[in-house]
């Protein structure tokens, strides 16, 4: 059993630590497994996964799993300090707008929620946010109980912050750079957040000051590009992932959005936008390819109409692409702090 290759964290029951305790009697077999990632929904697929494994062995006539979940938190780069409360915090960015990335954010997090995990979603495109509505959060407010700090609108369990709570739905931010950034900052440090195993960051789009500013001023875990098939999106998502190379946010992997399209008449379905552009790209740059989600006109109207698609339809085609992209997510950012559970090295000077 130990040998089984989890398909999220990419690594084996024994190397994931995940076997806390295995016991046998007369033929019957219970196993306690403590695993890196959220598993409400996941840990039922596991469960008969292992029951179909050990089966085959001869003598087992009962087998009984037991599985929970523990989700370590990120090391932050010394020269960052964490945000008290959040365990880790995941950027979801692309090199252009248009490629369905604030979507994909929403979809994320709720997913994340679904698996039993504590989750957040900050809106940080100051210029167009876009998640109150997402989320059905349009005219919601976030509270103040001591003038200095904010409580979070919640959604389908999951904590939202956006400008967007703050400002009329028709006023444009015409704002500078280092305004957006201070407002941004000020938004994420002074939200009411409470304990969070993950908080979805909604990038803005590009690779500009903000963004820069943002990677750099963040204590980020890891980085989630998006981009579609087409050349031209993926030129831009490179650029995306070069600047989280260059200040050293892990690049948690590439996820392609509207990969296909299904013909909401028919049900037919094609790459109208080419073919495996997100594939090449993560084998390009050695990282994973987390996810290929569908474009599909029911995930705009879900997401228009405040219930996204994995809230909307959780057990469709759709919710599942969603949930397997989450779980991905999760479990590459699970196997990198697996990697390096010393996390960064302390310099210290003493005088002798």
């Amino acid at each position: 059993m130990g040998s089984y290759r989890d398909p999220y964290v990419g690594l084996t029951l024994d190397e994931m630590g995940a076997i806390s305790a295995v016991r046998v009697e007369k033929g019957r077999v219970e196993v306690s497994l403590r695993l890196p990632i959220p598993a409400r929904r996941y840990g039922t697929e596991l469960m008969d996964a292992l029951k179909a494994l050990v089966q085959k062995i001869d003598g087992v006539s009962e087998i009984d799993v037991q599985v929970s979940w523990e989700v370590a938190a990120r090391p932050v780069k010394q020269n960052l300090k964490r945000i008290q409360g959040i365990r880790n915090i995941v950027a979801v960015a692309s090199g252009k707008g248009g490629v369905g990335k604030s979507t994909t954010a929403a979809n994320l997090a709720l997913a994340l929620a679904q698996e039993g995990a504590a989750a957040g979603l900050l809106d940080a495109d100051i210029y167009g946010p876009s998640q109150p509505m997402m989320m059905g959060l349009s005219k919601e407010r976030p509270t103040s109980p001591d003038q200095r700090s904010m409580i979070a609108p919640t959604a389908h369990g999951v904590k939202v912050m956006s400008i967007g709570f703050l400002i009329d739905e028709e006023q444009p931010m015409v704002w500078r750079g280092p305004m957006v950034t201070q407002a941004l900052v000020q938004l994420l440090e002074t939200t009411q957040w409470g304990d969070l195993d993950y908080l979805i960051v909604d990038m803005p789009p590009g690779t500009g000051d903000t963004q820069l500013t943002l990677s750099q001023r963040v204590p980020l875990s890891g980085a989630v590009i998006v981009s579609t098939p087409q050349d031209i999106a993926l030129l831009d998502a490179r650029k995306g992932l070069r600047m989280f190379q260059k200040v050293e946010v892990p690049v948690l992997g590439i996820v392609e959005n509207m990969s296909t399209h299904i013909c909401s008449k028919c049900g037919h379905e094609e790459h109208i936008f080419g073919a495996g552009g997100g594939r090449r790209m993560a084998e390009q740059y050695g990282v994973q390819l987390l996810g290929e989600l569908p474009l599909d006109i029911r995930i705009r109207e879900q997401t228009d109409s405040g219930r996204p698609t994995v809230i909307a339809e959780p057990d469709s085609r759709l919710g599942r692409a969603y949930r397997d992209f989450a779980r991905h997510t999760a479990g590459s950012l699970a196997r990198a702090n697996l990697a390096s559970p010393q996390g960064f090295p302390t310099i210290s000077v003493e005088d002798n």
